[in-house]
């Protein structure tokens, strides 16, 4: 006994070579569903299949007890053959009464139709969509996957029950990433379908390492033997054949009659589980073919619903016309080449888009469960169901079907549930499942890589523009690809980062080192002058000696004022000498630690401007003495106004200004501050400080400098004084172990970078204080303390008429 009915549903499904399925429509009688007449086109088994999943989805839902009680559903079914074909067909479903008013309010107008499943091909819905979406008629489709139909704005009211080429193309990216491949072709076709898929490929890719070596879309007039040639010479081993069946078909068997081999070929989801194909004699020579499906779903109870809905052997004119029959009456969809089909042929066909065809089917149907508030027992009995009703609760959807979550998101898009299957055609065809990708509830993908058997040698294959670099090695890129490179080693104190870029060499921190060819850089180790350093605890002993030894001298002196020894080292000014002899040694004290910015200050400061006072003391002492000795009597007017004005202070005030001007200007424009030194060792960093300007510490240094040569000038010119008064070898041996100390540490600085380099500056400023002290003053405590009969007035005297008369005689 029929259930009352209450609906048709009017689908189309394409038993030619475009596949679609059709609508709902309200009824008060139930009709016979038929067929309407079908363009001239070869006949389609995968449509002729999907039909009878949706006949199968009909009936398990016009018998169930629970979705749609006491609700028959019908169908109607076209031929989305062309475009130009399937518009009478389109433009009657969106009639009412053979006429469609255009802007009219939806919530007043009536169709024929109500919702459409269908069509399968992406370029087929966005030739009809626009139809559609004006009255915002739910449209399902179960094969379109271009992304542009995810747009809401353009396509309101289109969902679909396969996943996007979006996620597809995520996919086969994760794959071809997973096995290390960059170099890759992608072969497409002139439709929406393929175009789309090549659209997201390249943004894809972007951000990865993936080339695209080679494209072409195929179409009638492609010469494929050529194109498999240049894909060979471009030396590509892996080929994204993302067409429908036909065009793979097509380069498939040109690959076979070619000789084609050891490629890898990535199936989009339109033709990779087809039987046909992969039964082709010599399939298995052309190498590896991966298919992107989606997760194949058994359908119980299909295969017992085709074997029983097949024609027994009538002939097909003995069909009434079911459209001209009697209420109730039904018949198979007449089609040409379909009652001889076998039934094992309809089953074992390509279940690619078996599930979507079903899981459309079904969601309209629970979409109308709703808009009729059925419940178990019946449903309510509406007479008109306007189409933007049924899609609000279309969107809603979000049940269960085979264990698989039947919902939609935002853009009317289903979660993502894909498999790789590797074809295994050696003996009979067959599948054979190594991967997944799935978007809900969280996105994973899995590999299982040990389950693929390659056409060479058992091991991955080489589908790269360049060798990989080994470890430490940068790629240089020398082609438009970034994928084509040849490699170079990273610079010391450089290394490669590959999780941050292949293409740069990071330079390490300031405070890190790496060899040539490094992936990682290592802590230097931080290198300064200690104070407990075997060689800095003498030096400390040697300055601390010194300054004892000063003030030994200078107390000495002071107890022997009035004495003539004190008096010819020049009397006062010997101890203005001795004060900036210590003074100027107080800086050798800051050269160990860590240096602050203070310390880089008073290292070189006390030095150059105390010294440079001693030995401007020197200087205007020996001017004096050849004043007294040799300029009187020829220059009577200079050394009167020499004595009258004193000189000598006058001198050494001015000179002493200057410099003090000198320093001032170094430590206010260009102070020396702390510097991290890592050029010395390629693993240390040393800590010391630098000289400040170049300029301004120039002009600091020159003066002191200046008046060394002048004051070894002066004790030259006096070389043949008396004795008592003869300052010329203790002054030049003072400076000459000043220049000798300098000049060690230059010379160290130049060909030795390491921090007791800085001890050797110390060193030489310690040094040139003891010259001084040694030749200069050091002879005249001798005569004080142990030769005190030199030490008087007499003995000076008898020395300077001494001298008085050898000048005579000359």
């Amino acid at each position: 006994m029929l259930r009352s009915v209450k609906v048709c549903l009017i689908i189309v499904v394409d038993v030619m070579k475009s596949h679609s399925l059709k609508c709902l429509k309200s009824t008060k009688s139930l009709y016979p569903p038929f067929s309407l007449p079908s363009c001239r086109q070869p006949f389609s088994m995968q449509g002729y299949e999907l039909l009878q999943v949706m006949r199968f989805a009909v009936e398990e839902i016009n018998n169930s007890s629970t979705l749609l009680p006491d609700v028959s559903l019908g169908y109607e079914i076209f031929d989305f053959c062309t475009d130009a074909q399937n518009f009478p067909s389109i433009l009657t479903f969106i009639s009412h009464n053979g006429k469609i008013k255009v802007g009219a309010n939806q919530k007043s107008s009536r169709y024929n139709v109500v919702g459409v499943v269908g069509p399968f091909g992406s370029s087929e819905s966005l030739t009809i969509a626009p139809l559609l979406m004006m009255d915002l008629i739910p449209m399902i489709s179960y094969g379109s996957s271009s992304y542009t139909l995810s747009n809401k704005l353009i396509y309101p009211s289109f969902l679909r029950t396969v996943p996007t080429n979006k996620d597809e193309i995520q996919f086969i990216v994760q794959i071809i990433l997973q096995f290390g491949w960059n170099w890759v072709a992608f072969i497409g076709s002139k439709n929406e379908y393929s175009r789309n898929g090549l659209d997201l490929f390249r943004k894809t890719i972007q951000n990865t390492s993936i080339c695209l070596a080679f494209l072409h879309e195929l179409d009638g007039k492609s010469n494929i033997e050529d194109i498999l040639h240049k894909i060979d010479s471009l030396s590509i081993k892996v080929i994204i054949v993302f067409t429908l069946e036909d065009y793979a078909r097509d380069l498939l068997t040109t690959a076979i009659k070619i000789n084609t081999r050891q490629k890898v070929w990535i199936a989009g989801d339109a033709w990779s589980m087809d039987l046909g194909l992969a039964a082709q004699p010599g399939i298995e020579k052309v190498g590896t073919i991966f298919g992107i499906t989606e997760k194949m779903l058994s359908l119980p109870g299909f295969e017992d619903f085709v074997y029983r809905s097949r024609f027994k052997g009538e002939a097909e004119e003995n069909c009434v016309n079911c459209e001209d029959g009697a209420a109730g009456q039904t018949c198979n969809q007449v089609c040409r080449n379909c009652t001889s089909l076998k039934a094992e042929k309809v089953v074992n066909n390509n279940p690619t888009f078996s599930f979507t065809v079903y899981s459309a089917v079904y969601t309209l149907a629970h979409a109308l469960h709703s808009v009729l508030n059925c419940s178990k027992v019946g449903c309510s009995k509406v007479q008109h169901v306007p189409p933007y009703m049924l899609l609000q609760h279309v969107k809603k959807s979000n049940f269960t079907l085979q264990n698989r979550q039947i919902k939609f998101d935002a853009n009317g898009d289903p979660p993502a549930s894909y498999a790789v299957v590797l074809w295994q055609p050696k003996t009979e065809p067959s599948f054979l499942m190594v991967g997944t990708y799935v978007t809900y509830p969280t996105v994973q993908f899995t590999l299982n890589k040990y389950l693929v058997t390659w056409y060479e040698n058992h091991t991955i294959p080489f589908s790269n523009c360049s060798v990989e670099c080994e470890p430490g090695f940068v790629r240089v890129q020398n082609s438009v690809h970034k994928c084509c490179f040849h490699c170079e080693k990273c610079k010391a104190n450089t290394y490669i980062n590959t999780s941050v870029s292949f293409y740069t060499c990071t330079s390490c921190q300031e405070d890190e080192w790496s060899e040539e060819g490094s992936i990682i850089c290592t802590k230097r180790t931080i290198i300064y002058l200690q104070h407990t350093d075997l060689l800095s605890v003498l030096f400390l002993l040697c300055a601390a000696s010194f300054m004892v030894l000063s003030i030994t001298i200078t107390v000495l002196f002071a107890f022997n004022y009035n004495t003539p020894v004190v008096k010819s080292a020049g009397g006062n000014m010997c101890f203005l000498m001795l004060v900036c002899l210590i003074l100027s040694n107080i800086g050798v004290f800051f050269y160990f630690g860590v240096p602050q910015p203070v310390d880089c200050v008073l290292r070189n400061i006390f030095f150059i401007f105390f010294y440079t006072i001693c030995l401007s003391c020197m200087a205007v002492r020996s001017f004096q003495i050849i004043s007294v000795f040799k300029m009187a009597a020829k220059f009577p007017k200079a050394y009167s106004w020499w004595v009258k004005y004193n000189g000598q202070w006058l001198c050494l005030t001015v000179y002493s200004v200057l410099h003090l001007v000198a320093c001032g200007t170094w430590l206010q424009f260009g102070r020396p501050k702390p510097y991290n030194d890592t050029t010395a060792f390629k693993d240390q960093t040393i800590l010391t400080c630098d000289i400040g300007t170049v300029v301004t510490s120039i002009f600091a240094w020159f003066f002191l400098w200046f008046l060394s040569v002048v004051c070894f000038c002066f004790s030259y010119m006096g070389k043949d004084l008396p004795k008592n008064y003869n300052e010329a070898k203790s002054i030049t041996f003072s400076l000459v172990l000043f220049y000798l100390g300098w000049i060690a540490y230059f010379t160290a600085y130049i060909v030795f970078r390491g921090k007791y380099v800085q001890l050797l500056n110390a060193v030489a400023q310690l040094s040139s204080s003891y010259a001084i002290i040694f030749s200069f003053f050091i002879p005249r405590t001798y005569i004080i303390v142990f030769q005190p009969n030199k030490n008087t007035q007499v003995y000076f005297q008898t020395k300077i008429q001494t001298y008085t008369q050898t000048i005579s005689r000359m």
